[in-house]
C-alpha cells in the first residue's frame, strides 16, 4: 500500500526547542487517520511541515510521494483546514465559492453549491457572523470542493460544541466516502474520533508513540489485573506500557502479539481512549518499537 504521507527522522526545531523529533511513520492511503497527542505535542507542527508551510530541521518528510508543496500540480492535490478554520469575516459565503474556483483548478462547483444547500447556508450572508460550526462547515467545503487526494485537518473540532462536532464528522465522512480521499484529523478529543477514524497516530513530547491500524493496536494491547508482580518478570514480547500497584495487586496495560495464558491474571481488553491516554502520559517510558513505525 502506497503512503499518503511518509517522514523518516523528521525533525522541527525552534532555536533550543523541538517541536517535533526524530519522527518516522508512514501513513497509509485511503484511510481515515486520526493525529492524536496533547496541546504542543507536534500535531500542527507535522501538518504545517506535510504542507510545506515549514521545511524540516532534521529528517525528510513526502506527501503523495512528492516533498511537500513541490509544485502547483501537487499543492492541487492536497486539501487543508488550519486549527482556526480560517474564512475571510467580511466577505460573503459566496464569495469563498467564487474565490475558490479561482484558486482551484479542479474546483467542483456543483459539490460546492450542494453543500452549501444541504447546510442551510445563506449564500449572502457574510462569513464573520456565522456560528463557529458554520465557519467549519464552510471552510470544510471549501477544501472539500477542490477534490483532493489527500486532506489535512488541523482541531477543526476544537471550538465547536458536540452537536455541532457531530454533524461536521457525519458530512466529513459522507464527502470523502464515495471519492477515496485519504484523511488526516488532527484533534485531542478522542471519543469523537473513534467513530470515523481506521489509523491512529498518537504523538507526546514532540515524539511519536505508536501508529497504526485502530483494530490491530486494539487487538494488540490488553489489561492485566493480578497479584503483585514485577513487570520484568512478564515473558519476552509482553512490552509494559502502563502499570499501577498496590500492597497486593498489579494492573498492566501491556502490548503483545501473543495469547496470554497465566491463569493469575484476569484479561480484559483495552478501549481507543484508554491506549491513547497510556501512550500519552509522560510518565510512561514506552520502548520504540519498529511494528509501530508504519504502515500496518
Amino acid at each position: 500500500m502506497n503512503a499518503a504521507i511518509e517522514a523518516s527522522g523528521l525533525g522541527k526545531q525552534y532555536r533550543r526547542t523541538w517541536a517535533l523529533r526524530n519522527c518516522t511513520l508512514a501513513i497509509p492511503e485511503g484511510r481515515v487517520t486520526a493525529l492524536v497527542g496533547p496541546n504542543g505535542a507536534g500535531k500542527t507542527t507535522l501538518l504545517r511541515l506535510a504542507t510545506g508551510q515549514l521545511t524540516p530541521t532534521r529528517g525528510m518528510i513526502s506527501v503523495l510521494g512528492e516533498p511537500p508543496a513541490a509544485s502547483p500540480a501537487q499543492l492541487a492535490r492536497v486539501g487543508f483546514v488550519a486549527q482556526d478554520t480560517p474564512v475571510y469575516g467580511r466577505m460573503r459565503v459566496a464569495d469563498h465559492l467564487r474565490l475558490g474556483s479561482w484558486l482551484n483548478p479542479g474546483w467542483d462547483n456543483e459539490l460546492a453549491q450542494r453543500r452549501i444547500r444541504q447546510l442551510g447556508l445563506d449564500r449572502r450572508q457574510r462569513a464573520g457572523s456565522l456560528s463557529g460550526g458554520q465557519r467549519a462547515q464552510l471552510a470544510l467545503t471549501l477544501a472539500l470542493a477542490k477534490q483532493p487526494e489527500l486532506l489535512l485537518l488541523d482541531e477543526p473540532l476544537a471550538s465547536l460544541d458536540p452537536l455541532a462536532r457531530r454533524e461536521f464528522l457525519r458530512s466529513l465522512m459522507e464527502a470523502v466516502a464515495g471519492h477515496g480521499t485519504s484523511v488526516v484529523l488532527s484533534s485531542h478529543l478522542v471519543t469523537d474520533l473513534e467513530r470515523v477514524c481506521d489509523y491512529l497516530i498518537v504523538l507526546a513530547a514532540s515524539q511519536l508513540r505508536v501508529a497504526g491500524e485502530v483494530t490491530a493496536l486494539l487487538a494488540s494491547h490488553r489489561r492485566l489485573s493480578g497479584p503483585r508482580r514485577d513487570p520484568g518478570t512478564l515473558p519476552a514480547g509482553q512490552d509494559v506500557i502502563e502499570q499501577s500497584h498496590t500492597d497486593k495487586q498489579s494492573t498492566l496495560l501491556v502490548r503483545t502479539g501473543e495469547p496470554i495464558h497465566d491463569p493469575a491474571w484476569t484479561v480484559t481488553p483495552v478501549s481507543l481512549e484508554e491506549l491513547v491516554i497510556a501512550y500519552m502520559n509522560p510518565a510512561n517510558d514506552i520502548p520504540a518499537r519498529g511494528p509501530q513505525l508504519g504502515v500496518a
